[in-house]
């Protein structure tokens, strides 16, 4: 794929709640493990050599562009990306994930982590954005970082976790050194966000994939002020800002509360009742990528549904309640990219 394409930027207008032609459409995970080519490139490099190499990277990010025709493109990284670069050593480990060996537990453990410099730090990121946005890309490309929470569940628990009590017991136990660890975060967040902007992403999104371990209130304690920080810092790089993580329904008001532009919701929560609850910004979301492995009847008539709900309003994005697995065929993804652009078109022709 050239710059040849005129520049699609159905997604970036529908972020802003602007008429579109079409429904955008992408897919968290859509770049990876779903892939054949993919897997044959995991073949001969590993995943730490796929993201350090620009031009591999690159290839990665932009091949479900290609495949599939989404209206924007995802930066293929792990979210634990900037850690090494702070004094966290993170190994990626097959079948389990991130794993920490040295867990940061104390506050002099969070006092010994460093400051990210993205120029240094991460060269091989910027220049992958740099690579997409000016030479190969005619959709946006969204950029992202982990959130707070969730980088430090994988920091204090050493790993994926199912009930991050030690993430939690040092949140309730000692709120002084949490908030340290938040802001230290925060601090790490905002920086690798400025520079993906400042290479070329046109939009970026936070994932907070474990914050639905939490509940309202101690979000709104602990999680909710260095949220609020975050997107006021970065609302001047003016490009649209999107939240999202997943079994955290019950959070969705508060994230509407943030000076974000998007809200993005897992399967748990239908397009029509975050509307009921008062949610007015732009909503993605929100197919259950299990629905895939499915015949096509039934994904199309869940799709369908969503997409009703969703055009109720200028303010939608078709994506996944979460992110696409190994055993979804690209083939469904392509068929489904076209019924939600194909449908979509005509509704908005019929309702002009």
């Amino acid at each position: 794929m050239g710059k040849t394409k005129a520049f699609n930027d159905t997604f970036l207008k529908a972020c802003k709640g602007e008429k579109t032609d079409h429904v955008p459409v992408w897919y968290m995970r859509q770049a990876g493990r779903s892939q054949p080519e993919y897997r044959a490139l995991k073949e001969k490099y590993g995943l730490f050599e796929i993201t350090h190499q620009p031009e591999l990277c690159a290839y990665v990010t932009r091949l479900p562009v290609e495949q599939y025709g989404v209206d924007a493109a995802i930066l293929y990284k792990d979210i634990m990306t900037p850690l090494p670069a702070i004094g966290v050593d993170v190994e990626i480990k097959n079948g389990i994930g991130p794993v920490i060996d040295s867990p940061i537990r104390t506050k002099a453990d969070i006092q010994r982590l460093g400051e990210l410099h993205p120029e240094e730090d991460l060269p091989y990121v910027l220049d992958t954005i740099k690579l997409l946005t000016e030479e190969q890309l005619n959709v946006p490309l969204i950029g992202f970082a982990g959130a707070p929470f969730t980088m430090a569940s994988y920091m204090i628990e050493g790993g994926p976790s199912k009930n991050y009590h030690k993430t939690k017991a040092l949140m309730y136990s000692d709120p002084e050194t949490w908030m340290l660890l938040m802001n230290k975060l925060a601090d790490m967040t905002i920086t690798y966000i400025r520079s993906q902007v400042k290479a070329g992403v046109r939009a970026f999104q936070i994932f907070d994939s474990w914050v639905g371990a939490l509940n309202a209130a101690d979000y709104r304690t602990f999680i909710k002020p260095v949220m609020q920080r975050i997107f006021t810092e970065l609302k001047s790089e003016n490009v649209p800002m999107i939240m999202y993580g997943v079994g955290a329904s019950h959070l969705a008001k508060d994230w509407h509360d943030l000076p974000l532009d998007v809200v993005g919701l897992d399967w748990r929560m239908s397009i029509d009742e975050a509307r009921k609850e008062g949610l007015t910004k732009t909503l993605q979301g929100n197919l259950d990528p299990t629905i895939l492995l499915s015949p096509w009847e039934v994904i199309e008539e869940r799709a369908t549904a969503i997409l009703d709900q969703g055009m109720k309003s200028d303010q939608f994005i078709f994506n996944l309640g979460h992110g696409v697995f190994p055993d979804v065929s690209p083939d469904t993804l392509k068929k489904l990219t076209d019924f939600i652009h194909d449908y979509s078109a005509k509704h908005k022709k019929t309702s002009i």
